[in-house]
């Protein structure tokens, strides 16, 4: 296995599988592992019943009981319009095709919106973990806004079987400080009903992107945004990958401190997300990673980078959809499947 995913890393093989940290020390992190759920969220205030849609996630599909998990997002016909999403692969214009990949791809679950999981709930919620998508970004509002607003209840997600609600906040944009209250009371609800919570934790903010660099893909600046998501309780945190570094500095706002550069991280990759790890709260509740934009024949390739970084970071997973459902049904559960092969790879390890 780990010669499989040495050749897709191609010339960058060594360079991220021999990679040792140097920075925060994987000593100091709360890893994945099967007694997830008894370990990390246990001695919290999550509920019995929190505690048991957790375990429902952790031990579905192929990396059951591993501690890491593999979902498969797709509220993409809402976030970036569906002919943008589903047009390379009308398939999935049926929601039912949604929830197939998914199953068949072996994916710990589901994620998406209040309509595709509703119009075959009866069918599915008890066959796969269900992760209900509560807010979006509409995109058909002209001129374009950028604003998070809730499509339903977390009680209308729970009344459809799910183990789990997820929300964005646009941690950074004018519409951040309701968001959060709204997210905040959203998933203090969900956890009153016994469901988990996962934080979409993206920056929006146009000043973050510079004639030099994007820093919505910082490493200190996505840290922050899962230290803010932590703190309102979501149990997981997805996270894009970060790409660069010193968006405090850059930009000079807000507060850092020099260390953040010269002693937790470095410009490689893995030492870059185990800062956005020692964020959520030392792996305390988990960072999964996106797996980003369809980009063609690469698109194999660049999701086992992506799970490779974040498993030798220290984060509990991947989760990656336009990879896998904007291309045929066999080629999208072979992409997902190659992301579960490297958190099943022992040889694979924590840097």
């Amino acid at each position: 296995m780990k010669n499989k995913i040495a050749e897709l890393l191609g010339k960058d093989a060594d360079f991220l599988l021999q990679h040792q940290c140097q920075t925060i020390s994987a000593e100091h992190l709360h890893l994945p592992a099967p007694d997830i759920v008894s370990s990390h969220y246990g001695p919290s205030d999550r509920s019995p019943r929190v505690l048991g849609n957790l375990q429902r996630l952790f031990s579905h599909g192929r990396l059951q009981n591993t501690g890491y998990v593999s979902i498969l997002p797709v509220d993409q016909g809402i976030e970036h319009s569906a002919g943008a999403s589903f047009a390379p692969n009308p398939a999935y214009f049926d929601p039912e095709n949604i929830i197939r990949l998914a199953m068949d791809g072996g994916c710990n679950g589901v994620a998406s919106t209040f309509g595709v999981l509703g119009a075959f709930a009866r069918k599915y919620a008890h066959l796969i973990p269900f992760i209900v998508k509560i807010n979006h970004n509409e995109l058909l509002t002209y001129p374009s806004a950028f604003d998070q607003v809730m499509f339903g209840t977390v009680q209308r997600a729970y009344d459809m079987g799910a183990v789990a609600v997820g929300a964005t906040i646009y941690f950074g944009s004018e519409e951040a400080r309701r968001q959060i209250v709204e997210v905040a009371e959203a998933f203090s609800r969900a956890h009153e009903l016994g469901m988990a919570t996962i934080l979409w934790c993206y920056l929006r903010n146009p000043a973050f992107k510079t004639a030099d660099k994007d820093y919505h893909v910082a490493a200190d600046l996505t840290g922050q945004a899962n230290h803010l998501g932590v703190t309102i309780q979501a149990d997981i945190i997805k996270q894009k990958l970060p790409e660069n570094n010193g968006g405090y500095t850059a930009l000079k706002f807000g507060k850092t401190s020099p260390l953040v550069y010269d002693k937790l991280t470095t410009a490689h990759p893995i030492d870059l997300c185990r800062y956005q790890v020692a964020n959520c709260y030392m792996g305390q509740c988990g960072l999964i990673n996106s797996g980003g934009a369809s980009s063609g024949a690469s698109d194999l390739a660049e999701a086992v980078r992506t799970a490779v970084i974040n498993k030798r970071a220290g984060g509990m997973g991947l989760i990656s959809g336009r990879k896998a459902f904007q291309r045929p049904m066999k080629e999208g559960i072979e992409l997902l499947n190659a992301i579960q092969d490297v958190y099943l790879a022992k040889e694979v390890t924590i840097a």
